[in-house]
């Protein structure tokens, strides 16, 4: 389900946790000092890719909303011809003041503007958004908690595919009706992902409020695989029960949250090395001071 589950952020957030965890396997010393210095300038790269382009809240969209198209500059602000009527109806409605999030994808001339929670919340963990972003993401997940969270934690997409959308990307795939499986279902097994992001960011309060959600129904329900409907009140209608991934995502949680230094060990925290050329991720006005020309010539997955 390419379509709907392997989003390019996604894809991105595992480069880059790749890349950081390469580079911590490395010894620097003169065979290697040229792969260690590979391994920054993509890594400073991407990370300015995702933090420039990816991201949304309340300010960027309202930037978009007044986008001229058809520029062709290096100056360009709108520098991937989007039209502004791409915006969705919804999400001009659902964005919160206080909050922002990574999309899930960007080509010429089209974002996916969905909330992907796996691609976010490893953006999260692994460092590659902003401190600012990181938080961000976390207060949209709280502000939201009923659209993302719902009876059981976590959605895997928002919005879910529906109508028009539906029957054209997925090709009316029944199994990827809206709201379930992989089109909007809840997965538990995200459960940890977000455990140790809250934790990350000291907000273990959102992390036990989830995990209380889940161990009220988990058990009882024979830990099934994944959630349907919008609010995930319902056992997946093809979901499989006694599944090991939802059980290692609670438990995992648990264990996470008993043994906090064990979080450390997991997630990675910013490396302001890699912003040595990169004023944008430390202050709100680098966005009209950085040039990044290295940043530019790097080809990204």
């Amino acid at each position: 389900m390419v379509y709907l589950t392997t989003t390019s952020l996604f894809l991105q957030a595992l480069f880059y946790s790749a890349l950081r965890s390469s580079r911590e396997m490395l010894v620097v010393n003169d065979g290697s000092k040229n792969l260690v210095r590979a391994i920054n300038n993509r890594l400073s790269a991407l990370s300015f890719h995702i933090r420039e382009y990816y991201w949304v809240d309340m300010r960027k969209i309202n930037e978009i909303y007044r986008y001229k198209t058809e520029e062709y500059s290096t100056e360009a602000t709108n520098k991937f011809n989007i039209y502004p009527e791409q915006i969705p109806s919804w999400l001009m409605d659902w964005i919160p003041e206080e909050g922002g999030y990574l999309i899930g994808n960007l080509q010429p001339a089209h974002m996916d503007f969905r909330f992907f929670t796996l691609g976010n919340l490893w953006s999260v963990v692994s460092s590659l958004g902003t401190p600012k972003q990181n938080e961000a993401i976390l207060n949209l997940i709280e502000s939201k908690w009923d659209d993302l969270v719902g009876n059981m934690p976590l959605k895997i997409c928002y919005p879910a595919l529906e109508s028009e959308d539906w029957r054209i990307i997925t090709g009316s795939d029944p199994k990827n009706t809206p709201w379930s499986y992989h089109n909007g279902g809840s997965w538990p097994t995200l459960l940890w992902q977000f455990t140790l992001a809250c934790m990350k960011m000291g907000r273990m309060e959102l992390a036990q409020k989830a995990i209380a959600l889940a161990e009220k129904r988990l058990q009882v329900d024979h830990w099934p695989e994944y959630y349907d409907t919008r609010s995930g009140k319902f056992i997946g209608k093809q979901s499989r029960l006694y599944q090991t991934w939802t059980v290692a995502g609670f438990l995992t949680s648990k264990v996470l949250l008993e043994n906090p230094e064990k979080a450390s060990m997991l997630f990675w925290d910013e490396d302001y090395d890699l912003l040595e050329f990169c004023v944008c991720g430390l202050n709100t006005s680098g966005r009209k001071r950085c040039s990044r020309v290295a940043a530019r010539s790097q080809i990204l997955v």
